[in-house]
């Protein structure tokens, strides 16, 4: 009988999933769409999975949830959305779901502990955090503010409160030098979608 040094036999194992088979599982990448509210964060990512194979995090799923227990905003709110935020990346990263879409809107420098917090829990299961910011003009995302499908989720819908989030927040791309900035209201989010898979070599399979 051959018996494999212990080095291989650690690799054979992050390598295989060894309950199915001998198929190859890729550990997570996390893309991280964020941006302004109506930046187009949510349409990027929609266009992007028309593409590729991978799951999608949408920015306001765990606001959703979090709605059905307390009020917007009040005690406590904001910190089951982040429990909730943080276990649905730990899950995906720990069972290697190849592609996670997850959007955000990231406010510098109040949100950089939460980013940091979401690339500690990917690179500890030995996956990889893809940072993508999408720049739109302050005029654009007032004139999206009121789109059908914002008013439907419950998302900010009027101009003026998007307007007054813009001069009161500073959103910005996180600052890491492997962040890819677009334009989202220059381009279509499909040209988007196309530059963000030849960027980070996501696969189309």
């Amino acid at each position: 009988m051959v018996v494999f040094p212990l080095e291989f036999r650690l690799w054979a194992r992050d390598r295989h999933d060894w309950r199915h088979g001998y198929s190859y599982v890729c550990k997570m990448k996390l893309l991280f769409i964020h941006g302004a509210p109506a930046a187009g964060k949510l349409t990027t990512a929609r266009a992007l999975l028309r593409q590729v194979n991978g799951r999608l995090f949408d920015n306001h799923a765990a606001i959703d949830v979090a709605r059905t227990v307390f009020d917007f905003g009040a005690p406590g709110f904001w910190e089951l959305v982040q429990e909730i935020r943080i276990s649905v990346v730990n899950a995906a990263a720990e069972r290697r779901i190849p592609l996670l879409l997850m959007t955000f809107v990231y406010i510098d420098p109040d949100d950089l502990a939460t980013f940091e917090l979401f690339e500690t829990v990917v690179r500890r299961h030995g996956g990889q955090l893809l940072p993508v910011f999408l720049e739109c003009s302050t005029a654009e995302i007032a004139r999206r503010a009121s789109n059908a499908d914002r008013v439907a989720r419950k998302k900010m819908t009027s101009e003026q409160s998007a307007r007054d989030f813009m001069v009161r927040h500073r959103v910005s791309a996180v600052p890491r030098p492997t962040c890819l900035v677009l334009d989202s209201a220059a381009n279509p989010a499909e040209a988007n979608a196309e530059r963000i898979i030849c960027h980070f070599n996501l696969t189309t399979d």
